[in-house]
């Protein structure tokens, strides 16, 4: 959407070729080239895409990519790979929600051959030449059934499930869109990444921090908080529209406390009535009746 600082692929190398973290989405190519070559490498010099999870914007580039590479390899849960093999269901999905705004936001998402797929369960440690460590795959459910996170040396790339964090000054906030939010299986993937041996962490929105306990409190209190204030509204018999309403004021002031003019950014990258449907969605499925 010509805003810098909404999503980001992370790319390091690993002896047997480039990896890239998360490819974005087809409308951000263009961009992923640049900051390619502007690292001094180019897009064939990529081996592996190493997918957090399958949403758009975090994978709707992956098969574009599989084509225009043909000695790459995707790397994905395995419950995920079934939809980037055969999209049609989730680009169905999304459409629902996009509508004619599909084009414009992503771009075209393409299949990935099934035998270009890498998949994985958790618990893996991908061996490269140039990584005596590897690279450990660690199954990172609550933002999505189909989350994984890699820990390379330093670095811990969480996707979403370390929340969105656009600025220093801001506590990271969890992006909680539906279909399959679990803030319990989103509890237990925060204690296993902030026990890692790892310094810093890698945001998909947006940029690294330090690995801390001070990134990963922040987090679970956003949680909480957000939790609250939807639960409770829909608890009360709230409509949904209200709920959202009153919901994204309320964040917009907590964001433009922590710095001015975060929200408008912030609601880009993750845009608070999504929020309100994913938690609407999670607390039916408890069948809490909306209660926090």
């Amino acid at each position: 959407m010509g805003v810098p600082g909404s999503i980001a692929s992370y790319v390091f190398d690993t002896g047997d070729g480039l990896a890239l973290v998360d490819t974005g989405p087809s409308s951000t190519l263009p961009a992923l080239e640049r900051g390619l070559q502007k690292l001094g490498a180019e897009l064939s010099d990529v081996r592996h895409l190493l997918l957090t999870h399958i949403h758009f914007d975090h994978a709707g580039a992956a098969g574009s990519l599989a084509a225009r590479l043909p000695k790459a390899r995707v790397y994905v849960h395995e419950r995920g790979a079934k939809h980037l093999s055969r999209p049609e269901r989730l680009i169905a999905s999304a459409a629902q929600i996009y509508g004619d705004q599909m084009q414009t936001l992503w771009g075209e998402m393409q299949p990935v051959p099934a035998d270009r797929l890498i998949v994985l369960h958790g618990g893996e440690t991908l061996a490269f030449s140039g990584l005596p460590e590897g690279v450990k795959v660690h199954y990172t459910p609550g933002h999505a059934v189909h989350h994984v996170s890699y820990h390379a040396g330093d670095d811990l790339y969480v996707g979403d499930v370390g929340g969105v964090r656009i600025a220093l000054p801001q506590s990271p906030r969890p992006p909680t869109p539906p279909p399959d939010i679990d803030l319990n299986a989103w509890a237990q993937s925060i204690a296993l990444l902030r026990g890692l041996t790892a310094r810093r962490l890698h945001l998909a929105h947006f940029g690294s921090y330090v690995q801390s306990a001070a990134h990963w409190d922040g987090l679970i209190a956003n949680i909480r908080t957000d939790a609250q204030r939807v639960g409770t509204r829909l608890a009360a018999g709230e409509d949904l529209e209200h709920v959202t309403r009153t919901f994204s004021a309320e964040l917009r002031a907590d964001l433009d406390a922590e710095e001015s003019g975060l929200a408008d950014k912030f609601t880009l990258a993750c845009p608070p009535w999504m929020s309100v449907q994913g938690l609407a969605r999670y607390f039916h499925k408890q069948g809490q009746g909306g209660q926090a």
